[in-house]
C-alpha cells in the first residue's frame, strides 16, 4: 500500500470505528466486571474476602462464589415446618441450659444440633467445608462463626479447648442456630417465628 491508499477516508474512518467498538467492548467488559464484584461484595461481605484470599484474586474467588450459588440453587433447601421448628429450638434451649454446668458437653451437642438442623433444612452434611461453603450462600454474615465454632469443637475433642473458648463456639453456634431456624418470608426479609 503506499501512503495514497493509507490516506483514504474510507480506510481512516473504518479503522476509527473498528478501534471505537473496541474501546466500548473493553468499557463495558471493565463495567459489567466491576458490577459483578460489587453484588458479590455486597452478598457475600466478609467471605468474599476469604475467598480472594483463599483463591488467590478477585476473578477466582468470584468464579468460586458463582459456583456456590449454582450449587445451592440445585439443592433443595427448604424452611423448617411450625412443628420441627419448635422441637429445634426446644433442643437449642435444653443444649444451651446444659453449658453451665457441662460445658464440653453442650458445645458437643450444640455442634450436632447444627448439623441436624442443616441437614432438615436440605444442606448436604457430608463434608464440613463444603458445608460451610453451602452456608455462606444464604448466611454469609454467619458462616465465620460456624467455622469459628467448628475450629473450636475440633479443639475441644484433642482437649485444648478452654472454658472461654467452649463459651465462644456456643455464641458462634447460636448465631448460626437463629439463623437458621428463621422463616424466608416474601420480599427477602426473615422474621423469627
Amino acid at each position: 500500500m503506499d501512503l495514497q491508499q493509507l490516506m483514504n477516508p474510507k480506510l481512516i474512518a473504518g479503522v476509527v470505528v473498528v478501534i471505537l467498538a473496541i474501546v466500548v467492548a473493553v468499557a463495558l467488559y471493565v463495567r459489567k466486571r466491576k458490577k459483578t464484584t460489587t453484588e458479590l461484595r455486597d452478598r457475600f461481605g466478609p467471605e468474599y474476602e476469604r475467598a480472594v484470599q483463599t483463591h488467590g484474586s478477585e476473578r477466582r474467588a468470584e468464579a468460586k462464589l458463582v459456583d456456590r450459588e449454582k450449587r445451592v440453587q440445585k439443592l433443595n433447601i427448604r424452611d423448617l415446618d411450625p412443628t420441627e421448628r419448635e422441637r429445634f429450638s426446644g433442643q437449642w434451649q435444653s443444649v444451651q441450659s446444659r453449658f453451665v454446668d457441662y460445658p464440653k458437653g453442650a458445645v458437643t451437642e450444640a455442634d450436632e444440633l447444627v448439623s441436624s438442623l442443616m441437614q432438615t433444612r436440605g444442606y448436604p452434611v457430608t463434608d464440613f467445608d463444603q458445608r460451610a461453603a453451602d452456608i455462606s450462600v444464604d448466611h454469609p454474615r454467619v458462616v465465620d462463626n460456624y467455622r469459628s465454632a467448628h475450629e473450636i469443637a475440633l479443639r475441644l475433642r484433642k482437649g485444648e479447648a478452654s472454658t472461654e473458648d467452649l463459651r465462644t463456639a456456643m455464641i458462634h453456634y447460636r448465631s448460626l442456630f437463629e439463623e437458621l431456624v428463621q422463616v424466608q418470608t416474601p420480599g427477602g426479609r426473615k422474621d423469627v417465628a
